[in-house]
């Protein structure tokens, strides 16, 4: 696979190591929190879900900018991006998850593991999603070289 022609395949290598570190960090968490919360009733997996969400995006958020985009500055507008970029992929896995989770508590020989496999499965979604909503929208490079200029210029009337 060829990476963009103005991107440097490191760049791709690097987002393939930080999306395999943050889909099992993601994924890990999700297990935890939902074995955690077992004692909060049959949609304990949606509070996982949830917190999980916003905990491994915050994760990923680092990586990709230390680590792959090597952006400098812009936390808070890059942060909010990457969010967006995660947080649609996740509106998507939650409308989803229940719906998946009720499909293979009917299938499955152990019913207990539906919400495990499910969030598995609705994960690789989000990993295609995430790819493309990143390299185009969360760190832009465009975005982030206009705003790194010195605002001096005082335009004309």
């Amino acid at each position: 696979m060829k990476a963009h022609s103005s991107k440097p395949v490191g760049q791709f290598v690097r987002y393939i190591v930080v999306g395999g570190f943050n889909t099992v960090f993601g994924y890990a968490l999700f297990a935890l929190l939902t074995w955690s919360f077992k004692g909060l009733g049959p949609y304990n997996y949606m509070y996982a879900a949830v917190l999980g969400n916003v905990i491994a995006i915050s994760v990923a958020f680092l990586g990709y900018k230390w680590f792959v985009f090597r952006t400098r500055g812009n936390y808070l507008i890059e942060w909010m991006r990457c969010f967006g970029v995660y947080g649609g992929s996740a509106l998507i896995s939650l409308a989803g998850l229940p719906i998946l989770v009720l499909i293979l508590r009917h299938v499955l020989h152990r019913p207990g593991q539906a919400p495990y496999l499910a969030g598995a499965l609705l994960m690789m979604v989000t990993v295609l999603f995430s790819f493309f909503g990143h390299k185009n929208f969360s760190f832009r490079q465009k975005d982030v070289e206009e705003d790194a200029k010195p605002h001096s210029e005082i335009p004309s009337a």
